[in-house]
């Protein structure tokens, strides 16, 4: 690359003195139209600095505040106490009413399940999923099995108190970890298994399967039933379906009997007013999968 300045002996115009390959770059200006643009953004760059909040500031903290004095901030603040007014009338109808009144008023359920699906979106569906479509671990909301019961009275105390948490009314049951605390040798927990998986009709090994019915009735039946029907007084999930929330392959049941699992939701009692609470209820139970 030179660095030699000379002149296009076309052009007659100056080089920048830059040369690739024998091709040299005429020092060309830019066209004024660009200037002149680029000067009227720093004009305008300059009035924002002045009329808008811009700059930290360096005393004090904050910032420069704009001689218009706006405030995005303010803005938004004012937008939502204007918005939570206008609502304020079916909020308030909607916290006296009762969950059956609810379902019974088209207006308030409209408006229910408007503002439902808003609170499931900000609360709920980072572990339940979209639409209460569930994830492993997290119940699906759209079906129709259910721990705890899905009617009404029983979602709306579920989300009021939770699951195992320090809410003095959260629900609360726990499975004994039948490999890691000794109660059951891996053989044993492996005829379980296979007991397990006949319930829904899926057992492939029938002597390991009759093997492990003993043991499941001396150890299982009492929670989930003699035919793995479950029973929602405690938590416990029915096992003769295909329904499973940390899944239903004959590895996933043994590790759930080995290490038991203890699934917790939080109590959105001290966190959502009682109206957001009833509208999250009715949203959750129209999904589908609400009795």
């Amino acid at each position: 690359m030179s660095s030699h300045i000379e002149k296009d002996p076309v052009s007659v115009t100056e080089t920048t003195g830059h040369e690739w390959d024998g091709i040299r770059e005429l020092d060309n200006p830019a066209p004024k139209w660009l200037m002149y643009l680029f000067y009227a953004t720093i004009v305008w760059a300059i009035g924002y600095w002045v009329l808008y909040p811009a700059w930290p500031s360096l005393m004090g903290g904050g910032y420069t505040k704009g001689v218009l004095g706006y405030s995005q901030r303010a803005d938004i603040a004012g937008r939502l106490t204007a918005h939570r007014a206008d609502q304020a009338g079916l909020r308030g109808a909607i916290a006296q009413a009762s969950l059956e009144e609810i379902r019974a008023n088209p207006d308030l359920l409209s408006f229910a399940l408007a503002g439902g699906r808003v609170a499931f979106g900000d609360n709920c569906a980072a572990c339940h999923g979209a639409g209460g479509a569930g994830n492993p671990g997290f119940p699906a909301l759209v079906d129709d099995e259910w721990l705890w019961g899905g009617g009404l009275a029983e979602i709306e105390r579920t989300i009021l108190h939770g699951i195992r948490n320090a809410d003095p009314d959260s629900r609360y049951s726990e499975m004994p970890k039948f490999g890691a605390d000794g109660i059951l040798k891996r053989g044993e927990i492996a005829d379980v298994a296979e007991f397990v998986l006949s319930l829904s009709s899926r057992a492939t090994d029938p002597l390991a399967a009759a093997h492990g019915q003993p043991i499941y009735e001396a150890q299982c039946a009492a929670c989930h039933g003699a035919t793995g029907e479950g029973m929602r007084e405690m938590g416990a999930p029915r096992l003769n379906d295909r329904i499973w929330l940390y899944g239903g392959s004959k590895e996933k049941i043994v590790e759930s009997i080995t290490n038991a699992r203890f699934g917790v939701m939080p109590a959105w009692s001290g966190r959502l007013d009682d109206a957001t609470i009833k509208q999250l209820t009715v949203y959750v139970h129209a999904l589908g999968g609400g009795e």
